[in-house]
């Protein structure tokens, strides 16, 4: 991965306390589990970042050389990798996420 998408990575993520990568965007998501985690994020009421990786072949490589992990959606609170789709939503439903969250400083509604 060139330093120049490395950098791009991290600025999104530094920049967004919550930063979903995603294939699609929030409002029309392109794959299941991509959906199923906005939703979870919309449930919540938490304020997040995206970034469409079918937009940018390099970015959709980059992102999972960038975290080690394989797949997409990648979801990254406070700079810190928290998972994909089934993580996220095993943490959302035993309650996890949202401490996360909160733990993290991130405003919640649910």
């Amino acid at each position: 991965m060139s330093d120049d998408l490395r950098a791009a990575i991290k600025a999104k993520i530094d920049a967004n306390p919550v930063m979903l990568f995603m294939k699609g965007t929030p409002q029309f998501p392109q794959c299941g589990f991509s959906a199923a985690v906005v939703q979870i994020l919309d449930y919540l009421g938490v304020e997040f970042g995206s970034e469409n990786v079918l937009a940018d072949p390099a970015m959709r490589q980059g992102i999972k050389d960038f975290s080690d992990w394989p797949t997409i959606p990648q979801l990254y609170v406070k700079g810190e990798f928290v998972g994909g789709c089934d993580i996220v939503k095993e943490m959302f439903e035993s309650g996890e996420l949202k401490t996360l969250l909160q733990d993290k400083g991130v405003a919640v509604d649910a």
